[in-house]
């Protein structure tokens, strides 16, 4: 059973170490979370914390019944018990604590992909707003430069009748 916990505690480790660092796989192990996160893996997922948790409660009681019998009576078996309670007592919480830092992260790393995309929204849209304000400025310049011209030849027709009068 103590195997079982050191291997736990090692694969978590790892997925911690995956999430933390931008890596290939990193977008792997994020699909993957979400997926055992959808509604029946989380049953399930919340089922085993549950019976982690009694179990470590169990032996934390286990702890507290040994080292209520005076320390004379304690014979080699009862401290061996003793160490093999507790280790398997903090090997539980750990594995429950670690499967928290997960969960926040992994948490953490959805809400920023979620704000990187807005961000990278947010650019394209304005990058396309640039586009059309550069499209409409240089038609309203051609404009200009026709109003002009419409203006000089104007202003040429009204001189000229002036210069023969």
């Amino acid at each position: 059973m103590t195997q079982l916990f050191f291997w736990a505690i090692l694969g978590e480790m790892v997925m911690i170490l995956i999430l933390l660092f931008k890596t290939p796989l990193r977008n792997l192990a994020v699909m993957a979370l979400s997926r055992l996160k959808q509604d029946g893996c989380r049953l399930v997922a919340k089922t085993v914390a549950g019976v982690v948790f009694v179990m470590m409660s169990t032996t934390v009681y286990n702890i507290t019944e040994i080292h209520s019998r005076p320390m004379e009576s304690l014979n080699p078996t009862d401290q061996i018990l003793l160490a093999r309670h507790i280790l398997e007592a903090s090997l539980m919480g750990f594995l429950l604590f670690l499967s928290l830092v997960i969960d926040r992260l992994h948490q953490t790393v959805e809400a920023a992909k979620k704000q990187n995309l807005a961000m990278e929204d947010a650019k394209s849209g304005s990058s396309d707003e640039l586009k059309v304000l550069g499209e409409e400025i240089s038609s309203l310049k051609t404009k200009i430069k026709q109003l002009e011209s419409e203006c000089e030849s104007k202003g040429k027709e009204v001189k000229a009748p002036e210069a023969n009068v």
